[in-house]
């Protein structure tokens, strides 16, 4: 699969973009259920999360462009 870049509305909590809270496919907002898993390299991090529609997905922040990306998607 080809990253795709997203719409993500974030938490900001202690930091910005802390978490995502819902991201935007197309014309269709998806809700984020739960963040499974996250794990970092030096430009970006990675969340596994789930969303309402029970599918997984694998969203990248690419925190010095401040880009998100779709990376990986499982139903």
């Amino acid at each position: 699969m080809t990253a795709v870049v997203v719409r993500v509305e974030a938490y900001s909590g202690f930091k910005a973009d802390e978490r995502p809270l819902r991201f935007q496919l197309g014309e269709r907002w998806y809700a984020v259920e739960e963040v499974l898993d996250r794990w970092y390299d030096p430009d970006a991090i990675y969340f596994r999360v789930r969303a309402d529609d029970a599918a997984l997905y694998v969203l990248r922040h690419h925190e010095p462009d401040d880009v998100w990306t779709l990376e990986a998607y499982r139903r």
